[in-house]
């Protein structure tokens, strides 16, 4: 069974409503990055990242997958799917997809301060005063900026393994994880889905300047037809 690799990036959520991470100012839902996705930020006002963080959690529970999720799982009948995402939500998991990395951590999950590897599911709030089982206050499941992600050497060997690669809602411009598409195996087919696909200048490359939705449904077809 071949396996497909899908790298997806915050546009495929934006179809469920969700916004990207970053709007043309710079700014996400209204707040500089560097104020709520800093370890730093979380030092200095822990109350302001916290509260930034359920407004995102209580968002994410109001919406739901969209057909760019179900038909990524739809191909889990034919083929062997690995999705590796830079989306915190849980909407791949949610459209049915089964074999899901997330490189930038989960908004459904929570985990220590003081203990990275003490982690958790959490849907409801974190609040100042909330602690683990060891007594450190808790914080969102995220990778902020300035942190490791460590799932990247994971990501790296799902890549090394891949037959197709599918590129989705994503510009491929925050690195690390802009560099996984080069770990792929050469002269494999890679489909890019982007209604603006200017920034992929890569020969080889099937481009499918679409959304989310309408770009997968051409991929179901292609796949289907060959």
């Amino acid at each position: 069974m071949k396996h497909i690799v899908v790298l997806s990036g915050a546009g495929i959520s934006a179809e469920s409503g969700l916004k990207t991470f970053r709007d043309a100012d710079g700014l996400w839902e209204g707040q500089d990055v560097l104020e709520v996705a800093t370890p730093e930020a979380f030092a200095k006002n822990p109350e302001l990242v916290l509260e930034f963080y359920n407004q995102r959690r209580r968002q994410l529970l109001e919406v739901e997958p969209n057909h760019a999720h179900e038909h990524l799982a739809e191909l889990e009948k034919y083929f062997k799917v690995s999705i590796i995402t830079q989306n915190v939500d849980d909407l791949h998991e949610r459209g049915g997809s089964s074999r899901v990395i997330h490189l930038h951590g989960e908004l459904l999950k929570a985990r220590s301060s003081y203990n990275e590897q003490d982690i958790f599911e959490h849907c409801e709030d974190i609040k100042l005063g909330d602690l683990c089982k060891a007594g450190h206050q808790i914080r969102p499941h995220i990778v902020w900026f300035g942190e490791a992600v460590p799932m990247m050497d994971q990501a790296i060997n799902i890549c090394q393994t891949a037959d197709i690669l599918i590129i989705i809602g994503t510009s491929m411009q925050v690195y690390p994880a802009a560099s996984l598409m080069h770990y792929a195996p050469q002269d494999i087919p890679i489909y890019y889905i982007d209604p603006k696909p200017n920034n992929m200048k890569n020969n080889g490359v099937y481009i499918i300047s679409k959304t989310a939705t309408e770009g997968m449904k051409d991929i179901l077809t292609i796949l289907n037809n060959s």
